[in-house]
Protein backbone atom coordinates (compact mmCIF):
# COMPACT_ATOMS: atom_id res chain seq x y z
CA UNK A 1 0.00 0.00 0.00
CA UNK A 2 1.19 3.43 -0.98
CA UNK A 3 0.98 6.63 1.89
CA UNK A 4 1.79 10.19 0.51
CA UNK A 5 1.69 12.47 3.41
CA UNK A 6 2.17 16.19 2.98
CA UNK A 7 4.83 17.99 5.07
CA UNK A 8 5.05 21.14 3.61
CA UNK A 9 3.60 22.60 6.82
CA UNK A 10 6.30 20.89 8.77
CA UNK A 11 9.36 21.31 6.71
CA UNK A 12 11.43 24.83 5.50
CA UNK A 13 10.47 25.15 2.00
CA UNK A 14 14.30 24.04 0.59
CA UNK A 15 13.12 20.34 2.06
CA UNK A 16 9.71 20.22 0.67
CA UNK A 17 10.68 18.16 -2.52
CA UNK A 18 13.81 16.16 -1.37
CA UNK A 19 13.38 12.52 -0.24
CA UNK A 20 12.60 10.64 3.47
CA UNK A 21 16.27 9.78 4.05
CA UNK A 22 17.44 13.37 2.83
CA UNK A 23 15.42 14.73 5.03
CA UNK A 24 16.26 12.92 8.46
CA UNK A 25 19.78 12.92 7.24
CA UNK A 26 19.11 17.00 7.58
CA UNK A 27 20.09 19.48 10.28
CA UNK A 28 16.93 20.17 12.87
CA UNK A 29 16.65 23.52 11.34
CA UNK A 30 15.19 22.02 8.01
CA UNK A 31 11.87 21.68 10.12
CA UNK A 32 9.84 24.80 10.51
CA UNK A 33 9.95 26.96 13.18
CA UNK A 34 13.27 25.55 14.19
CA UNK A 35 16.35 28.16 14.00
CA UNK A 36 20.01 27.46 13.24
CA UNK A 37 20.53 28.95 16.32
CA UNK A 38 17.81 26.38 18.13
CA UNK A 39 19.90 23.55 15.93
CA UNK A 40 22.99 23.99 17.29
CA UNK A 41 21.72 24.50 21.10
CA UNK A 42 20.17 21.16 20.43
CA UNK A 43 23.65 19.77 19.03
CA UNK A 44 25.42 21.13 22.02
CA UNK A 45 22.70 20.51 24.97
CA UNK A 46 21.80 16.83 23.68
CA UNK A 47 24.26 15.86 20.67
CA UNK A 48 21.46 15.91 18.65
CA UNK A 49 22.56 16.55 14.98
CA UNK A 50 19.93 15.13 12.56
CA UNK A 51 16.05 15.10 12.35
CA UNK A 52 16.52 11.66 12.30
CA UNK A 53 18.61 12.15 15.94
CA UNK A 54 15.82 14.24 17.27
CA UNK A 55 12.98 11.65 16.45
CA UNK A 56 15.14 8.97 17.77
CA UNK A 57 16.24 10.94 21.18
CA UNK A 58 16.04 8.95 24.19
CA UNK A 59 14.33 12.20 25.91
CA UNK A 60 12.08 13.13 23.45
CA UNK A 61 10.85 9.61 23.30
CA UNK A 62 10.13 9.40 27.02
CA UNK A 63 8.43 12.70 26.78
CA UNK A 64 6.10 11.92 24.34
CA UNK A 65 4.94 8.60 25.48
CA UNK A 66 4.49 10.87 28.75
CA UNK A 67 2.27 12.69 26.80
CA UNK A 68 0.40 10.47 24.98
CA UNK A 69 -0.02 8.63 28.81
CA UNK A 70 -1.61 11.67 29.88
CA UNK A 71 -4.71 11.57 27.79
CA UNK A 72 -5.26 7.88 28.87
CA UNK A 73 -5.31 8.94 32.27
CA UNK A 74 -8.50 9.03 34.63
Amino acid sequence: MAVSVDLAKALDKDFEDKSLKEILDASPAALAGITDATAAALQQALGVKTIRELGSNKYFAVAGVLVALEGKAG
